[in-house]
């Protein structure tokens, strides 16, 4: 029940330099970067940002490709909920790559091409010719309703059908493409287990990997403003 202004004249009294916050409410983490001294780091405010996972998809992607320019990536599934596809699409066509959503019309927000991607409601469509495939989960705790799906999507198995990533819509990629998933998975409903574990495609344990070293590279890099020249 504390107010968030409280919360920021506590850690102001704990003197810490750095601070990670994640919050179920959008821009908290903005407002708390204002009350207090340290630097604070989005560690996924509400549906708004995940900032770090965006740099570590990055990171992973880079890695495989040798570039982001160029690369003509899928966002799919839950988008009208996701931070993560937020936080991706705007890295992403920062740095030049083509970027398409694809899901449901109930799962995409309003007006999303005007973040500058490309709008699809039907998978094969939308994967067609794509060099990297982010499957994203139902968050079904954000949408209400019964069974935790609001009327926003049918059954899992009626979901999984048409939007879930099995070996039959991957095919519509290109032979080269990886697969990437945020966490946590839903085997059977947004991704085949095949897939998830597919060695030549999946990189999804690396983007964990790159997870760790992202955070300390970002950690690093804010402590250093208040780390002593030597």
């Amino acid at each position: 029940g504390e107010t968030l202004l409280d919360t920021a004249a506590t850690l102001n009294a704990m003197h810490c330099d750095l601070l990670a916050v994640r919050h179920d409410q959008s821009g908290a983490p903005n407002l708390l970067a204002q009350k207090v001294d340290a630097a604070v780091i989005n560690a996924g405010d509400g549906t708004h940002e995940h900032p770090t996972q965006a740099l570590l998809d990055a990171l992973t992607i880079r890695r495989h490709k040798g570039r982001l320019e160029g690369l003509t990536v899928a966002i799919c599934g839950d988008i009208l909920h996701s931070r993560v596809a937020r936080s991706n699409i705007h890295l992403l066509t920062t740095m030049g790559s083509r970027v398409r959503v694809v899901g449901p019309p109930t799962l995409m927000p309003a007006e999303v091409a005007r973040l500058g991607v490309e709008v699809f409601h039907d998978m094969e469509a939308g994967l067609a010719e794509t060099d990297i495939v982010i499957m994203l989960r139902l968050q079904r705790e954000r949408m209400g309703g019964q069974g935790g799906r609001g009327g926003l999507v049918p059954s899992a198995r009626e979901y999984f059908r048409f939007y879930g990533l099995d070996a039959e819509k991957l095919a519509h990629t290109r032979p080269d493409s990886l697969v990437m998933h945020p966490g946590p998975m839903n085997r059977g409903v947004e991704i085949d287990s095949a897939v998830a574990d597919d060695p030549a495609r999946s990189v999804i344990r690396e983007q964990v990997e790159m997870g760790v070293a992202v955070r300390m590279a970002v950690l690093d890099t804010l402590s250093r403003v208040n780390r002593p020249v030597q």
